[in-house]
């Protein structure tokens, strides 16, 4: 290396084509925008991440809405290049082999940051440790450990095997690389001449480390029983600093993190505040969530920003200028969208939409806590709006995880929805969601739709995305909607007012939605189309303009970075 100081961000996941099945969900595909971002403010970054050869999941789903999965494979060899370094790492009393795979992120300068995908994909390993960086959390317990020893001890390893010394930062983008601790730690009693951590040690390692904590839901931080990870790791000394690896019964990598970060953030205000109650006693900054504009702006649009707002790839907060746009402008841009997304739709389902009707969109990974489901709570509602006020068609896509069972039957819920409501709404559920059916349906639909059950929302940026392309938000008041929302002017608030028991909130956030629906949302886009044009107008110029990834990173520049 050249000597210019680095940030390496660390990810399990990190999306960063659609044809490179390296990630889930939003964790992916933040860390991908945010690298995007990077290149395109030219802040020298380097990106860890695992090969995952089989990818996440092919999703197909049956005429009942049940979900089927197959391996998601791709050739590395078309899309990224192999490096001729190669590292090992001890795991269970085996020496895996490791090499990793350059891919290059190129800015809007043409600065470039690479990412590297590391695979134990070796003819020198045995057939089990050549499928560890096959799959994205797949396995059991043991095969996750082995991937989270790869990319933390094992990323290291490889960046220094590539010639990065001086590393400025290691930013983990959730807590799955937090064995990167571990490894620092090792390197630093070496650089002392000792062999035994110690504080001192830990000390050196919290100023280079980050930390960023994506969620409140408890499966998203991994615990491992501490004799498996005694038996893996082959390290009993780390038995002995409970404290700084903060094993209480278990590893758990999000106390890890914590302990051996000097900087660490929830992805949103509120998710800050509930990240501070979750973990008392550390201290909790948060800076919300963005998306990649020239990523997730759709063609028509990014034409007409061109013409009204020449430079906004290289400045997002330029466009706040968007409410200058003319009215019908905006909505011709929007009329190609959403002509290619209703094309789409009746090419995967044989559902013909209307594309002068109110079209809803729904599409986040099918857990429980999302509530894909919310909106079928009173079928005989539903109903009624569609006869009384205006007719309205809605669009859903998501994957449950393979092994959550329900999950999966929230899907088939939805299915159930379509079939009872056939005869009155138009409904599809568009299979095998990924970033290039993101991207249009994000820009394709009238209304965002998102029914979190609070607090569980850290953030969310498919909302985002849509108002990047003037496409407002009906969402309930969590995560970084809570930020976002100026009822009437960039979407509307789904009420959520504590109190009760989930039951009873449900059947609330419910009837919120569909008085929203049925008093504000659809006689403004029947009756008012200039004030609906108005709307998308203030979703890109204050939404749009604010939650990206550039602003985001330029504020890990200032807090974390350097």
């Amino acid at each position: 290396m050249d000597g210019t100081k680095v940030i390496a961000y660390f990810s399990m996941e990190i999306a960063l084509q659609a044809e490179i099945p390296t990630y889930s969900g939003g964790l992916g595909v933040l860390a991908g925008d945010t690298i995007r971002a990077a290149a395109d403010l030219r802040v020298p970054m380097v990106g860890v991440t695992l090969a995952h050869r089989k990818g996440y999941f092919h999703q197909t789903l049956d005429a009942n809405g049940w979900q089927s999965e197959t391996p998601e494979e791709w050739l590395l060899e078309r899309f990224v290049s192999e490096m001729s370094e190669r590292v090992t790492v001890a795991i269970d009393g085996r020496t895996v082999q490791l090499r990793c795979w350059r891919f290059e992120v190129r800015g809007e300068g043409n600065f470039r940051v690479p990412v590297f995908l590391l695979d134990s994909d070796l003819p020198g390993n045995s057939d089990y440790d050549r499928t560890l960086t096959h799959y994205l959390y797949g396995g059991d317990q043991y095969y996750r450990l082995c991937q989270e020893i790869i990319l933390g001890i094992g990323g290291i390893r490889v960046l220094r095997a590539l010639g990065y010394r001086d590393i400025e930062r290691f930013h983990m983008n959730e807590g799955h690389s937090s064995l990167i601790s571990l490894e620092l730690l090792d390197e630093q009693t070496r650089c002392a001449g000792r062999t035994a951590i110690t504080r001192k040690d830990l000390q050196a390692v919290r100023e280079k480390c980050i930390f960023t904590t994506h969620t409140p839901v408890p499966a998203g931080h991994d615990k491992f029983p501490l004799d498996l990870v005694a038996r893996v790791l082959g390290r009993q000394d780390i038995l002995e600093l409970r404290d700084i690896f903060g094993l209480e019964g278990a590893l758990n990598m999000t106390h890890l993190a914590l302990n051996v970060s000097h900087y660490v953030n929830g992805v949103a205000k509120k998710h800050g505040e509930v990240s501070r109650l979750m973990f008392s006693g550390y201290n909790i900054d948060e800076i919300t969530n963005g998306v990649h504009g020239a990523t997730w702006i759709s063609e028509p649009f990014q034409e007409l920003f061109d013409r009204y707002i020449p430079g906004w790839r290289q400045d997002n907060f330029s466009l706040r200028y968007a409410l200058s746009i003319p009215r019908r402008e905006v909505w011709k841009a929007h009329a190609v969208t959403k002509t290619l997304l209703l094309a789409e739709v009746k090419k995967r389902t044989g559902v013909a939409m209307n594309v002068d009707t109110l079209t809803l969109g729904f599409a986040r990974r099918a857990a429980t806590y999302k509530r894909a489901d919310l909106l079928f709570t009173d079928l005989d509602r539903l109903r009624r709006i569609a006869h009384g006020i205006g007719p309205f068609q809605i669009v859903f896509a998501g994957k449950a995880h393979p092994q959550d069972q329900a999950g999966k039957e929230v899907i088939h819920s939805i299915f159930d929805g379509i079939a009872a409501l056939r005869n009155e709404v138009k409904i599809a559920y568009l299979e095998n969601y990924d970033l290039n059916l993101g991207k249009l349906l994000t820009a394709g639909v009238d209304v965002w739709l998102n029914t979190p059950q609070p607090p569980l929302e850290a953030s969310g940026t498919s909302g985002m995305k849509a108002a990047l392309n003037g496409v407002p938000s009906l969402s309930i008041l969590d995560g970084w909607w809570i930020e976002g929302c100026i009822e009437g002017i960039t979407g509307w608030a789904i009420a959520n007012k504590n109190g009760g028991g989930e039951g009873d909130e449900r059947a609330r956030d419910a009837a919120s939605l569909y008085n929203k629906l049925e008093k504000s949302v659809l006689p403004l886009y029947l009756q008012n189309r200039s004030g609906f044009i108005d709307v998308m107008r203030h979703a890109i110029a204050l939404n749009g303009s604010f939650f990206n990834t550039h602003r985001m990173l330029q504020q890990y520049v200032i807090k974390a970075y350097f």
